[in-house]
């Protein structure tokens, strides 16, 4: 047999954890087909993997790239760092179904403009994903935020019982066309006021599709096991997966509570399906929100909508700039964008550690100044925290960012190297792979990417996107796409 492309003796990371092994992968249309040693073999495109390591292409469990992969879709920030999949409609906030007839409420601004919301429903958002062709795979969660804001006429209160059954029926039939399953963002304001049982009755439709609920919680500071019982008891009741959206313990106050809070995820996972995801940076971003506005931690201004020309400084800097209390600096520049360094590296360490943990950039592609992590999580998991801080083995840290994905988020054959399994493939240098963006210098694509396959292309090699994209649009493993 011909093959279309041959990858000659990599170092194979097969995505389970494995202990890796060298071999030859060859690859016919968007199919690994045969796996081995292949010295026989002739392919119309061979690569030599020698001194390289071949890994299924990185999941990206937690993107904001939702309107991005339509508009943007040479994914650059993404594919560059070895990520052949993105989930997006995270944090509650998705841009189907959904459209809408003002500005976007915070935090779905964070997506873009109004103009941006045009999907009605889930299969509008798949078909035009499909028709952009991105340059890697997109699989899509619907947003609780999004359902609340296509019905309320504020969102800062409960929902009616009347509007829990019009978004119950909008997430079925988003569930019907394919979608993966609902994310919450309680702790925004837009989401601040649904009740526990709101989103419960929402998280039973999931039930009957499998599918999954993750949450970004009511609180990740002083009440975070309290907000972690709320989205246990979610997942109970409705008798679905639950993924707790970007770990993390925020706020001076909670620093070295990581400790604690794995213990109850793990007292969790006894009883129930669990997991989480988080990104390798002791800093987080969203929009400024003025009830994490306090002179303990620096806060970054990204953007500002109320005061533009003081973007890019921090928030201790505006206020003496302005002659103004902290507080009311604040005030000043909403609409704004924001980063926190609000973590100990410690307990960022001890979370992604953690066996139930997977790796998500949670990167803001929007944002005019981003954190690092758009450009440079994976490779800082792989480069910083494997090789150099030696937190876990390089199979270890691999099967987070594949395997372990693929498998909670039902996307079938992706996410391992087999016969069989789609070609999503990155080739990379284990020695020299490395992030290269920071926060003074975000917008940086990694080192050590040698070659990205999508669905069996070529798609990102020698620092350049290739023209022709060949990313899909995946729907949930038990859902027929040909029924929308």
């Amino acid at each position: 047999m011909q093959f279309d492309t041959l990858i000659k003796q990599a170092e194979i990371y097969d995505g389970t954890g494995a202990t890796p092994f060298i071999a030859d992968v060859a690859i016919k249309q968007d199919r690994i087909v045969q796996l081995g040693q292949l010295a026989n073999a002739s392919a119309q495109q061979v690569i030599d993997g020698q001194g390289l390591a071949l890994a299924p292409g990185f999941i990206d469990v937690h993107t904001h790239d939702d309107t991005n992969v339509i508009r943007f879709p040479h994914c650059l920030a993404k594919i560059s760092q070895g990520v052949t999949t993105v989930i997006v409609g995270n944090c509650g906030i998705s841009a189907s179904p959904a459209v809408l007839s003002g500005e976007p409420p915070d935090p779905m601004n964070l997506l873009g403009e109004q103009s941006d919301f045009v999907y009605p429903t889930f299969a509008h958002y798949a078909a035009a994903v499909e028709q952009a062709k991105p340059a890697v795979n997109v699989a899509a969660l619907v947003g609780h935020t999004t359902l609340r804001n296509n019905l309320m006429d504020h969102l800062q209160r409960p929902a009616t019982q009347a509007e829990i059954e019009q978004m119950r029926a909008a997430l079925a039939e988003a569930m019907e066309q394919g979608a993966l399953g609902l994310s919450s963002g309680l702790a925004y304001a837009s989401a601040k006021q649904a009740t526990a049982a709101e989103v419960v009755q929402l998280a039973k439709v999931l039930a009957g599709y499998q599918g999954i609920y993750t949450t970004h919680m009511r609180s990740e500071f002083a009440e975070i096991l309290t907000a972690m019982e709320e989205a246990f008891a979610t997942g109970r009741q409705a008798r679905v997966p639950v993924v707790i959206s970007h770990l993390k313990c925020a706020g001076a106050g909670n620093w070295g509570r990581s400790v604690q809070v794995l213990e109850r995820m793990e007292s969790a996972a006894a009883q129930q399906e669990v997991s989480c995801d988080c990104y390798p940076y002791s800093a987080s971003s969203s929009t400024l929100d003025l009830a994490q506005v306090n002179d303990e931690i620096d806060i970054f201004i990204t953007w500002s909508k109320g005061l533009p020309q003081q973007a890019g400084k921090t928030l201790k800097q505006i206020a003496a700039d302005l002659q103004l209390p902290l507080m009311q600096a604040a005030k000043a520049l909403l609409p704004a964008g924001a980063v926190y360094h609000c973590m100990a590296e410690q307990d960022v360490k001890r979370v992604l550690k953690y066996p139930l943990t997977m790796v998500g950039s949670d990167g803001l592609p929007n944002d005019p100044h981003p954190h690092p992590r758009l450009w440079g999580a994976f490779p800082r998991v792989l480069g910083h925290y494997c090789r150099e801080e030696k937190l876990f083995s390089l199979a270890d840290a691999i099967f987070k960012m594949t395997g372990m994905s693929a498998q909670r988020f039902k996307l079938a054959d992706r996410g391992v190297i087999r016969l069989g399994a789609f070609a999503d493939l990155v080739l990379f240098n284990p020695r020299t792979i490395k992030d290269t963006a920071t926060f003074a210098n975000p917008i940086s694509a990694a080192q050590g990417i040698e070659a990205v396959f999508v669905n069996g292309q070529l798609s990102y090699h020698a620092g350049e996107v290739s023209p022709t994209r060949t990313g899909r649009f995946l729907y949930r493993s038990q859902f027929k796409p040909e029924t929308v």
